[in-house]
């Protein structure tokens, strides 16, 4: 066989199966770590690059990389001595990969056998301004037990039905993607310049940035099992130590600058209408103030929205 035929099954791999980058990051993940890395040698799509990221971890997280990664010597392991966060040991990983897509994959998960493949069939039907691709998730326990679905299925089917194309005032106004299902061409990522490493976490900031000049496709498939922690359940959620708070705010005004019409302004009052009255709940009524003060510039603000303020100011 001449070295033109040998090249000729690797290139028709190539081009039937893209190269799917995997970055699964993880934090203290030991009791689930190993359903995860083996969720990600169940994958039944061949053309797959693994970043094995540690982010400061204190448990045996490290060790059983380490065996994951020796196992596995295409697999590229880095294991930070210091929690990075979520944005930036995404980001160095992204930087250093290859893939046409990727996986943001919390090692707490778990991947089902045909969630790669089924992701990269649907990108390739759709035209190349579709940026993400999302579907449902199984939601477990620590126990890997299922607890229902993220979406609310009916006889009829989902309900409502999740959005696809242009998402922007979606992603606005409300939380519905799940962020571990999430695919994302490396295109979009490229042009965002991955994740803002100065937020604390990230996926709100990327469904912004990236539906705004983006679309986005809900596949129809359960293509996750998304772990829910009872003792790691925030319970400092909208209280002035809530790191979260600062990067929504930091998003939202990124968000007044990306509106274009009354539409997503008004969307964009109703996510940040929420916030507002979810921080008064909470006594957190700096941040409050915060929110009230962009959700004037939207020009949507109630009078309502007023009285809060005021009390807010009252109680500061």
């Amino acid at each position: 066989m001449d070295e033109k035929n040998k090249k000729a099954p690797q290139e028709a791999l190539s081009n039937s199966c893209p190269l799917v980058t995997i970055v699964a990051l993880c934090h203290n993940h030991a009791p689930f770590l190993r359903e995860a890395l083996d969720s990600i040698l169940a994958q039944t799509y061949p053309a797959l690059e693994v970043f094995l990221v540690d982010n400061g971890s204190t448990d045996a997280s490290p060790q059983i990389l380490r065996e994951y990664a020796a196992a596995h010597p295409a697999w590229k392991l880095t294991l930070h001595a210091q929690n990075l966060g979520l944005c930036a040991g995404f980001n160095q990983a992204f930087r250093q990969s290859r893939g046409a897509f990727l996986i943001d994959f919390a090692t707490d998960d778990v991947l089902l056998p045909q969630r790669v493949a089924q992701q990269v069939a649907a990108f390739q039907r759709l035209p190349a301004h579709y940026g993400v691709v999302y579907s449902d998730a199984e939601l477990i326990d620590e126990q890997s037990r299922f607890m229902r679905h993220h979406f609310r299925r009916t006889s009829k089917g989902l309900k409502p039905h999740p959005a696809s194309g242009d998402v922007f005032a979606d992603v606005l106004a409300r939380y519905f993607i799940s962020t571990p299902t999430m695919m994302m061409r490396r295109a979009t990522l490229d042009e965002l310049g991955g994740y803002d490493e100065t937020l604390y976490y990230e996926d709100f900031d990327f469904w912004v940035r990236a539906a705004r000049n983006w679309h986005f496709y809900f596949l129809d498939e359960v293509t996750t099992r998304k772990r829910k922690h009872p003792q790691a359940m925030s319970r400092t959620a909208y209280l002035p130590s809530d790191p979260h708070l600062d990067s929504t705010i930091q998003t939202c005004r990124k968000a007044l600058t990306l509106c274009k019409n009354p539409k997503e302004m008004a969307a964009l009052a109703v996510r940040l209408r929420w916030e507002m009255r979810q921080t008064v709940r909470w006594g957190n009524y700096t941040h409050a103030l915060a929110f009230y003060a962009l959700l004037r510039q939207t020009n949507k603000s109630h009078f309502l929205d007023w009285l809060l303020a005021n009390w807010s100011r009252l109680r500061c």
